[in-house]
């Protein structure tokens, strides 16, 4: 059974690349899936016509062999770009698209800037001690920003979160999971009503006035399933990506040194981070449509494909001695964490700014953070989705001599 939390997800992903490019795991629940663990084998099967994310592709989800409350229903289900395909999946798309163009994301840099330096005046202020960094820093700042982009009002942003972390956990019973799923679709919708009586300049507003050429809007599971993924997407990965870097540089110092020193830029942290210890563990699902061999895996038609981004970014294949080192100076990795064709994240760029306006601000501010514990002793996130710590709990230091330093967003 797939359990990264047994020994570690990157031992667990050595141990499955080992076995091969494409290895026959078991979920939760007794729900079975190829995981693709080889960064070449993983770029051809998120690229090949014969796989899909529509759901109705799914033999065992079609025969009832996976009940409707399994713990990763709401993420395989959903209605949104993420499970369909073809032109549905342009439509979907496209209505996003334009609140992630790379002119309106760099637009977004000042705030995220301002937001940055606000939250740095807080952990400031905050007692001698131990803090959790990824509590009070990486959290709040992607939080923040993509719920001012999709106009979710701040009294309800920490309990949609913790809701939509069901969605990620897959460890609770369907009881459960069926419970807080209820409740998390009382409250988005209650938001998409709240935003249907009182519009605003965000993207919830626009997908609900929008209509297509023929004058169709939206379904409304359409509208709740974009809003359901853009809310998701648009904080934990970041949220990930942020603790994973903080934490790499504190557990490699020299590797810190040359980004404060100038000699890398600290897009360069960000990009080592996404590659070497993914935000994304293993994302599910795809679908075979039809029988098809791939690497020497035969596959049936109607098996369930997980992208497993987190074993592709360590695949000796692809990055040699490297693959396994946490190496800022070596050259800027290619890397899949963000996806491949079609279904590119559309995320990415806004993910990349807040983390590259983030991390510098961090380490200028507090030069002397330092982890509150041994790195090693951190405890994984219990999930199959979501590849990071639960905590990440630093000592700040004391701040740079020359006071509060302003935050202007270059990476520079």
């Amino acid at each position: 059974m797939l359990d990264p939390t047994r020994c570690g997800l990157h031992a667990e992903n050595d141990r499955l690349r080992e076995i091969g490019p494409l290895v026959p795991v078991e979920l939760v629940g007794g729900v079975r899936a190829w995981a693709v663990t080889r960064h070449a084998t993983l770029q051809t099967v998120l690229t090949d016509p014969r796989v899909s994310k529509d759901i109705r592709h799914w033999r065992a989800w079609a025969d009832g062999t996976v009940p409707g409350n399994w713990p990763l229903t709401g993420i395989v289900a959903v209605e949104a770009m993420t499970t369909v395909d073809g032109a549905d999946h342009r439509r979907l798309r496209g209505l996003v698209s334009q609140a992630f163009t790379s002119r309106r994301v760099e637009a977004l840099r000042p705030r995220v800037a301002q937001l940055t330096n606000e939250l740095l005046d807080r952990l400031a202020q905050l007692p001698p001690g131990p803090v959790d960094l990824r509590q009070e820093f990486a959290y709040p700042l992607p939080l923040h920003v993509i719920c001012e982009l999709i106009g979710l009002p701040e009294e309800r942003r920490d309990e949609l979160h913790t809701l939509t972390n069901v969605l990620l956990r897959a460890v609770d019973t369907p009881e459960q999971t069926a419970i807080r799923t209820g409740t998390l679709h009382q409250l988005l919708a209650e938001v998409i009503e709240l935003r249907r009586l009182d519009p605003g300049d965000d993207l919830t507003s626009a997908l609900i006035a929008v209509r297509d050429e023929d004058g169709t809007k939206l379904s409304e599971a359409e509208l709740f399933g974009t809003v359901l993924l853009m809310f998701i997407a648009g904080h934990e990965t970041t949220l990930n990506l942020i603790t994973n870097a903080v934490r790499a540089l504190l557990g490699h110092p020299d590797q810190l040194a040359l980004v404060q020193g100038g000699s890398r830029p600290w897009g360069a942290v960000v990009e080592e981070t996404l590659r070497w210890d993914s935000p994304v563990a293993h994302f599910p699902m795809r679908y075979a449509t039809e029988d098809l061999e791939i690497d020497g895996a035969t596959l049936h038609r109607g098996e369930a494909i997980l992208a497993s981004y987190a074993a592709a970014g360590r695949d000796p294949a692809q990055y040699g001695e490297r693959a396994g080192r946490f190496d800022v100076a070596a050259p800027s990795p290619r890397h899949l964490s963000f996806g491949h064709g079609a279904h590119y994240c559309l995320g990415a760029q806004l993910a990349r700014l807040e983390a590259e306006v983030a991390l510098p601000a961090l380490f200028d501010r507090f030069p002397q953070l330092a982890p509150a514990v041994p790195l090693a002793e951190l405890e994984p996130l219990t999930t199959v989705v979501s590849n990071s710590t639960g905590t990440l709990p630093v000592l700040l230091g004391a701040q740079r001599s020359n006071g509060r330093r302003a935050v202007s967003g270059s990476t520079r």
